[in-house]
């Protein structure tokens, strides 16, 4: 592959990162907002749909990932075959997310069933677009540092993506949301185009690489084996992950993860809403948003390079002691310091986003090990990051969940019923007394700091048990180049 190609494969390949970044961060901002203070979702219902979602996100990232590897379970060699599978996928995927989302922002019908169909259909071309586009950073290429690169791809484009929410901000209001609507609509049209494009763009690239490269490879090289029992490959392929140590402690720790990163998310309109919103303007506010959003994907750029210099294990590490040394330094000032509290709110997001976009690099060399521990012909690319998603992405649904009933815990105040009544997750101040908002400030800032207290302690009991760097993960390397097959 020549410079030029790989210049333009890396250009998609983050243009890709850009259109999902357009969507889904509104997504994580705005759903919550949207259906429990504008559509008027009760508790009941509230809870049914994310029980729905929380069964269905868990059981569509294993089943997406079994449908698209389950024949390169097979002792076979085709990686342009595979990566054909993947740009296929995304080609069709790819428009029907963009789709799926402009379905959150019309009402349509009632919101407790719009709720559920709203959810199970964007996670579902979501996941299928993420489960393609991911396997496709361990599929191109088995060298760290092209991967690397290609992960920089996707972090310049993610961050100009997450651009989005500065505009968000200045059209989201909740007597008007026609502005909001027609921003929705507009960020799915960019992405739907997008997404064929560059996925059209992207196998021509690969077709013509692949056919300077080797004229031998035939496309029909994988095919279905005669015999070939999916009961008992599936069988087969849970016990080896479940007697692989390094992708154990992983999901544990990737579920802590994507709670956290999902419960930042979620609430983070609420925690500028409660704890800054009669001490800032909306332009602060705005800016803190715009930069939580963006500022993981800049200073992701330099935790790549530094993954370059001491790996991804140890930035990662890195990462946790900083999460556990800010929140000990928030609580030591408390909620009278504004400015540090801004700084705290937006960095507690940039740092817990950053640690998430990293993440990827480390199961691209789980993929690796597990291709050498089981002396596979061909990497599972989708299974693994489908099945490490379904151990782990549950966390997802859970943070809204646990979310509201520890705010609830907190403060004293059912979030609902302050929905309800103030036309906003904030329960209104014209019903509270100096002492109820003190108290309710305080619930609500106890949560902000000790729940990433807690994420960190436990993911850093879980990676230290990970044993994947250094000179086994340089083992792993060299044995999936083909030197040897012999991996204590």
């Amino acid at each position: 592959m020549t410079a030029a190609t790989a210049r333009h494969l890396g250009l998609h390949y983050g243009a890709m990162a850009l259109y999902i970044a357009l969507l889904h961060n509104i997504f994580l901002l705005y759903h919550i907002e949207m259906f429990v203070s504008l559509y008027k979702i009760d508790k009941f219902s509230f809870w049914v749909g994310e029980t729905i979602f929380l069964i269905w996100n868990s059981c569509n990232d294993p089943l997406f990932g079994w449908i698209s590897d389950r024949k390169f379970l097979m002792h076979t060699n085709d990686d342009s075959n595979i990566v054909l599978t993947r740009l296929r996928a995304l080609l069709w995927n790819g428009p029907l997310l963009a789709v799926s989302f402009v379905l959150f922002w019309v009402s349509w019908t009632f919101p407790a069933l719009q709720f559920v169909i709203c959810l199970c259909i964007y996670d579902g071309f979501l996941t299928m677009v993420d489960l393609h586009h991911t396997s496709l950073l361990a599929d191109l290429s088995i060298n760290t540092a092209v991967r690397t690169d290609l992960k920089v791809y996707c972090s310049v484009f993610s961050a100009i993506g997450s651009l989005s929410v500065f505009l968000s901000y200045a059209v989201w209001s909740h007597d008007s949301l026609f502005p909001f609507q027609m921003f929705c609509i507009s960020l799915a049209s960019v992405a739907a185009i997008g997404f064929f494009f560059s996925s059209k763009t992207l196998e021509t690239l690969f077709r013509k690489s692949e056919m300077k490269s080797s004229s031998t490879k035939r496309p029909d090289a994988v095919s279905e084996v005669v015999g070939f029992d999916d009961r008992a490959a599936a069988k087969a392929f849970i016990r080896e992950l479940a007697g692989h140590k390094n992708f154990i402690w992983f999901t544990a720790m990737n579920l802590i993860q994507v709670f956290h990163c999902h419960f930042n998310s979620n609430f983070f309109p609420l925690f500028l809403e409660i704890l800054l919103g009669e001490s800032v303007s909306s332009v602060v506010c705005s800016i803190l948003i715009g930069v939580s959003f963006v500022a993981p994907h800049v200073n992701n750029l330099y935790f790549l390079s530094l993954c370059r210099r001491f790996g991804a294990y140890d930035v990662i590490r890195l990462l946790f002691w900083i999460k556990l040394l800010l929140s000990f330094v928030m609580l030591f000032f408390g909620t009278d310091h504004l400015w540090m509290l801004c700084l705290f709110i937006a960095s507690n997001r940039v740092f817990t986003e950053g640690t998430c976009k990293l993440l990827n690099l480390v199961i691209t060399d789980l993929v690796d090990e597990d291709v050498v521990l089981h002396k596979r012909g061909q990497a599972v690319s989708a299974l693994m990051f489908g099945t490490i998603a379904l151990l782990s992405k549950p966390g997802q649904t859970l943070a809204p969940l646990i979310g509201t009933l520890l705010l609830t815990f907190n403060t004293g105040h059912d979030l609902f019923e302050s929905g309800n009544e103030a036309g906003s997750l904030k329960l209104s101040a014209a019903k509270m007394t100096e002492d109820m908002k003190a108290g309710y400030q305080r619930g609500v800032f106890n949560l902000l700091v000790y729940l990433p207290v807690f994420c960190a302690l436990v993911q850093l009991f879980c990676w230290t048990r990970f044993s994947l760097h250094g000179k086994r993960l340089d083992l792993v390397k060299r044995c999936r180049n083909g030197i040897s097959y012999t991996l204590v």
